[in-house]
């Protein structure tokens, strides 16, 4: 196990790893503690930055985090907007209107696709996307078309469109009229669009990070467009994982200048710190929920600590450019996984690939990827498996990533991979 020493630990509270563990299994998730000794049963008690700190005192790089920490853990300037809101006022009635909403509202939009302008706080991302899918129904499309691989989460709208029949198996029937097409095919789509004009909803990824970092064609994001308006649907874009400087744009949309109805953000929004998502739409698609301010709401939609962190984390992400350091820092980082890969593992990598801080390395299985993870993690770096791309490892690292980490995270890669190819070696012909 690789443990830096470079800086102290931040001080925290010893941790009965025994006692944890038999909590999660009486309370929460027995699978989950079984999964959580394959890593030692390590638990993670402090970060900073780009790192992690467990209650061992072992230090990690933390390329995971299934894309919330684009300005890494604690951002100050995050930690400063939430702290002055949880001595003032944390949690509004709802009955009144206030401020730093508002003020959250006005921050996001400036940063998003002119024409997008009317905002819907939620939680999580799946929140999100329920709100997308219900301004899709409010405005009279009722046949919904997402794509294969795609992943948009697991509440039963969300679920309707993540066609991963492992996730949706057990809770048919789902909502109706969802349909589900290949990725990047855009005559497929047109064939669809072109038998339900006026009725059909597409919800897609620009890059598809849970289906194992898959990018479009060129051109494709900007066709869909095209197409949507010439059959006169419905488009909304989740971005939810790939948004908020993750590809090195702010959004995915703005790689190809699209602007759809509805476009979904979450995961970095809450700057780390807390969790926030949004759905913000045009001002045509937000016309149900004008007209009736209580048709889709929430308890802690909005909340002010929330949105505090959200202008902390616009803020961040302005001031200290990490949308252009994410851009850099992928450029460094993707070509130098990529040789380590085909170098270390040539028989056992099909692809790496990636835009900005968005990475993912393709196996020939997925047990190997599982090894791959743990091996990272016993030289000090935490990845992350793609839920519908089971055997591809992706990284998703913050973009406040120094020299060092850079190679760190690289030299650690090229150790796991040397490991894993030992162990491939060790294993009897057919893997068992």
């Amino acid at each position: 196990m690789t443990v830096i020493q470079d800086s102290p630990a931040p001080a925290t509270a010893a941790v009965d790893e025994a006692e944890i563990l038999n909590l999660y299994r009486a309370h929460l998730s027995k699978g989950r503690a079984t999964l959580a000794e394959l890593f030692g049963s390590h638990m993670e008690v402090a970060s900073e930055g780009a790192w992690l700190t467990t209650s061992d005192g072992e230090r990690f790089l933390n390329a995971g985090g299934y894309g919330v920490f684009i300005m890494g853990a604690r951002h100050p300037i995050v930690m400063e907007e939430v702290e002055r809101q949880l001595r003032t006022h944390p949690t509004a009635t709802r009955i009144l209107l206030e401020p730093t909403v508002a003020r959250a509202a006005e921050a996001l939009v400036s940063v998003l696709p002119p024409g997008l302008d009317r905002v819907h706080f939620a939680l999580s991302g799946a929140e999100a996307v329920e709100t997308g899918l219900k301004l899709a129904r409010a405005n009279g499309f009722k046949r919904t078309i997402s794509m294969r691989g795609g992943y948009h989460g697991k509440t039963l709208g969300a679920l309707s469109a993540t066609a991963k029949d492992v996730y949706q198996a057990p809770f048919r029937p789902l909502v109706p009229d969802f349909q589900h097409l290949p990725f990047g095919d855009a005559d497929a789509l047109e064939a669809e669009l072109r038998a339900h004009p006026g009725e059909v909803c597409v919800i897609l990824e620009p890059v598809q990070g849970e289906g194992g970092v898959i990018l479009p064609p060129k051109g494709y994001l900007k066709r869909v467009e095209e197409l949507v308006r010439e059959y006169e649907g419905f488009l909304i874009l989740d971005e939810v994982q790939s948004g908020f400087g993750r590809l090195g744009e702010w959004w995915g949309a703005d790689i190809e200048g699209v602007v759809p109805d509805v476009l979904l953000t979450g995961k970095a929004l809450g700057g780390g710190v807390m969790p926030v998502s949004a759905a913000v739409a045009t001002r045509k698609a937000f016309r149900p929920f004008d007209k009736d301010p209580y048709v889709h709401t929430a308890t802690f939609s909005g909340q002010p600590v929330l949105m505090a962190a959200v202008q902390g984390a616009i803020r961040a992400v302005k001031e200290e450019r990490l949308v252009t350091r994410a851009m850099d820092l992928g450029a460094r980082l993707l070509p130098r996984i990529a040789e380590v890969a085909h170098r270390n593992i040539p028989e056992l990598v099909v692809d790496v690939r990636g835009r900005g801080l968005l990475i993912g390395v393709e196996l020939v299985e997925a047990g190997l990827a599982g090894e791959l993870l743990i091996e990272l993690f016993n030289h000090g770096v935490v990845a992350n498996h793609s839920m519908n791309g089971s055997s591809v490892v992706r990284f998703t690292p913050p973009a406040v990533l120094d020299d060092t980490d850079v190679d760190f995270l690289v030299n650690s890669f090229d150790l796991a991979t040397r490991d894993l190819i030992r162990g491939a070696a060790k294993m009897p012909e057919g893997g068992n």
